[in-house]
């Protein structure tokens, strides 16, 4: 590691006390939904409660991708994957107040704990920067394996979790030091990743392949492998009623929203929605009534309810959607 880098990441190192921190008290925000337009350069903001759009804001840089949105819902971060930079967007403005550079091919956000870090994976370079979210700049980098995908953090920050694309695992890394300190097997391609609401469970999909997988991070085992469809995305967890948590998958091949009965022992497949033309992204409301699915081939966002498991709603977005978030 470069002299100037090791620095960069001892000073990474004294902040990181801040992501095992209890989350702040949340604060009320606008019902919003964000999506990020990878080929048009855009974020697209709708209203959640009319569905309608509000405002479509420019990037001026190449590749949005991913969302990361602070819990009070006043800044949004937003990688961009082809100019290796992380924008910050005001959300009462909605407008980009800052550019932060990155690493090469930019790819995937995750906010610690305590919302002082952002934490990015830049597939080109093999590593994650750390940004300061305060001071708007980068720390220091923590190198990982090839070709990572997506990074989250343990419910009590102690760990965090990157996917390697090329070697078929997930990485655990101690946030106290910021080493690597286990690798899972996992599968083909494994891209996404999200934490259970409980915090428990880690949940993945296998894009080279056709599953979905479940690490137990008390443990950090690999607890479940089960088919859900050709080429699965991105992961959300949603309530149908009285009958418990379930989780939602994206097959982008296989044209569906795979839905999952989460309890333990009935890990399966219950049912498969069909959403034509490539879905590939997904985000949940917080109350976990609807499903939000940026469709690839339509350039569209739909809206799905949870206890009909129907399209409620069709939104027209930027071109190729990818990461979608809500605000309530």
């Amino acid at each position: 590691m470069h002299r100037v880098s090791r620095l960069l990441l001892i000073l990474a190192l004294s902040l990181t006390a801040c992501a095992t921190a209890e989350p702040p008290a949340e604060v009320k925000v606008n019902r919003r939904i964000y999506v990020a337009n990878e080929s048009s350069n855009t974020v697209t903001v709708i209203d959640a409660t009319t569905l309608a759009q509000i405002k479509t804001i420019p990037m001026n840089l190449a590749g949005a991708h991913d969302l990361a949105l602070t819990r009070d819902g006043r800044k949004l971060f937003v990688s961009n994957l082809l100019s290796g930079t992380v924008a910050v967007v005001d959300t009462a403005s909605m407008e980009v107040v800052a550019t932060i550079p990155t690493g090469n091919r930019c790819h995937s956000l995750a906010l610690s704990n305590d919302e002082s870090q952002l934490w990015v994976v830049n597939i080109g370079e093999n590593n994650i920067s750390i940004i300061d979210v305060a001071r708007q700049r980068v720390l220091g980098t923590i190198p990982v394996g090839k070709l990572p995908g997506h990074v989250r953090f343990a419910k009590d920050g102690r760990h965090a979790y990157v996917t390697s694309q090329e070697e078929g695992k997930v990485a655990v890394i101690d946030t106290s030091n910021h080493r690597i300190v286990k690798t899972i097997d996992v599968g083909r391609l494994p891209h996404y990743i999200i934490m259970s609401p409980d915090g428990r469970y880690l949940w993945g999909g296998n894009t080279g392949a056709t599953e979905v997988y479940v690490i137990d991070t008390t443990t950090n085992e690999r607890v479940g492998l089960v088919p859900v469809g050709a080429k699965p995305q991105h992961i959300g967890f949603g309530t149908r009623g009285m009958s418990g948590l379930f989780a939602y998958v994206a097959t982008e091949d296989a044209d569906e929203v795979a839905v999952l009965d989460t309890k333990p022992g009935a890990l399966k497949v219950v049912e498969r929605l069909k959403i034509p033309s490539k879905p590939s992204g997904l985000g949940t409301s917080p109350e976990g009534g609807r499903i939000y699915v940026s469709v690839q081939g339509s350039d569209e966002l739909h809206v799905i309810d949870t206890g009909t498991h129907r399209v409620i709603a069709k939104v027209p977005v930027g071109i190729k959607p990818v990461g979608v978030v809500a605000s309530f």
